[in-house]
């Protein structure tokens, strides 16, 4: 019964862990290294309030999903 609770008690921390998001700068960092492992260039990452930027992809959400990265050629 001990490590049925112990259980719990983890999953539901690391539940509460992800629900919090990651923080942007390192989201932005790990789309940036993806995107330039595809040979992409010339382009531009960016973090805005979610909602706020409506002419650009939106790539990733980050900070509980009240902030968005947005990429755009250039």
């Amino acid at each position: 019964m001990k490590k049925f609770m112990l259980a719990v008690g983890l999953l539901s921390m690391a539940g509460t862990a992800l629900a919090a998001g990651k923080p942007c700068e390192e989201l932005k960092a790990e789309i940036d290294a993806k995107l330039q492992a595809k040979g992409t260039t010339s382009y531009t990452l960016e973090v805005v309030d979610k909602g706020s930027v409506t002419d650009k992809q939106v790539v990733g959400t980050c900070e509980a999903g009240t902030k968005e990265i947005v990429y755009q050629r250039g």
